[in-house]
Parts: structure tokens; C-alpha cells; sequence
């Protein structure tokens, strides 16, 4: 019981901080667009996804935060006749697992810039067929982001951003994301 008393005091406390200083856990939609290169070929798409994070007040003005994420994209590439007549070989960009740390700056009351670095995990999915033939095989790839942003408050809970990402991964895999997205602070 003396948890849940000190737990609603702390929500209720942050649910009370203005909008210029809001620390605290935040979640948010996003989608955008997405371009993969893989071994000096390149595809676009659509990312989307959603991360949950957390943003602590450093100083009157600057900020340090985090947030994991989970990302899909439609971006995939088909060619036809690899090996036999008729056939047809996929390569698609699957899940995207991210843990991210965001640097950032407050411009005015309800306006940042932020910097953001971290580990990604991305998922690559191949597929070929041929007549009756089916096969599907993926691969999990480590790799690391960067990338900047600019966050806006919409009312002293929602806020809106856009965002650049890139990511580098193992196997010649990369991928340029022009993000939007629009989130609750808690």
C-alpha cells in the first residue's frame, strides 16, 4: 500500500511539471521513410514503429534521455529469372530492435534539437521460389545509429518530431530514415 501511495505521488508530480521541464517516460508512433543499401544496391520503403523512452532534466536547458524501439519497414527488392526461367528471388528489410541515448537542447519552452547514438539490430529476410519451390531464411544483423532531431511541444502531453537516422550494419547493410512521429509524455 505505501508503494502504491508513493508511486501515485510521483505521477502526479511529474503529470505536474510544466511542459519546458518534463522529465519522465514518454512513448510515441513514428513512420517515415526508409532507404536500405545492401552490397551497392539501394531500396526505399516505409519504416514504422514505436519507442518507449525517458527524458531527466540536465541543467535549465539540456537534456539526456533513452528509448528501445521496434521498427518494420515495407522496403524490399524482387528480381525474376536468377536461376531458372520464372523464378523469383526477394531481399526485404524485416524488424528493427533499437536501444537508443538522445543528448538534446531546449530552443524555447516547448522546442528541442537532440542528438541521438545507439545500438541497432535489423532483420533481413530473404525468399525464393520456383515453380513449387518455397524457401524463406532470415539473418539478424548488429549494427550501430546516429542521427538528429527536433521535438515539439503540442500541448503540455503530446509532442511531435522529426527525426534523421542512420544505421550501419554487418554484411555491406545499411539503411537512411527520414522519420515523423508523434508521442504522450507520462
Amino acid at each position: 500500500m505505501k508503494s502504491m501511495i508513493i508511486a501515485t505521488a510521483v505521477l502526479a508530480a511529474l503529470a505536474a511539471a510544466p511542459a519546458a521541464h518534463a522529465e519522465g517516460l514518454r512513448a510515441e508512433l513514428r513512420t517515415g521513410y526508409d532507404n536500405v543499401s545492401a552490397a551497392g544496391e539501394s531500396s526505399d520503403g516505409v519504416a514504422y514503429g514505436f519507442a518507449i523512452g525517458y527524458d531527466g532534466n540536465v541543467g535549465d536547458k539540456s537534456f539526456l534521455g533513452f528509448e528501445a524501439g521496434y521498427d518494420d519497414s515495407t522496403t524490399r527488392e524482387c528480381v525474376r529469372n536468377v536461376a531458372v526461367a520464372g523464378d523469383r528471388t526477394c531481399i526485404g528489410a524485416g524488424r528493427d530492435l533499437s536501444v537508443i541515448a538522445r543528448a538534446g537542447y531546449r530552443l524555447t519552452e516547448k522546442s528541442s534539437l537532440y542528438l541521438l547514438t545507439g545500438y541497432t539490430n535489423a532483420r533481413v529476410l530473404a525468399s525464393y521460389r520456383s515453380g513449387t519451390t518455397r524457401t524463406k531464411s532470415g539473418d539478424n544483423l548488429d549494427g550501430f545509429r546516429v542521427g538528429a532531431g527536433y521535438q515539439l511541444g503540442i500541448s503540455d502531453k503530446i509532442y511531435g518530431k522529426v527525426e534523421y537516422r542512420y544505421s550501419n550494419y554487418e554484411a555491406d547493410f545499411s539503411r537512411h530514415q527520414g522519420m515523423v512521429g508523434l508521442g504522450v509524455k507520462f
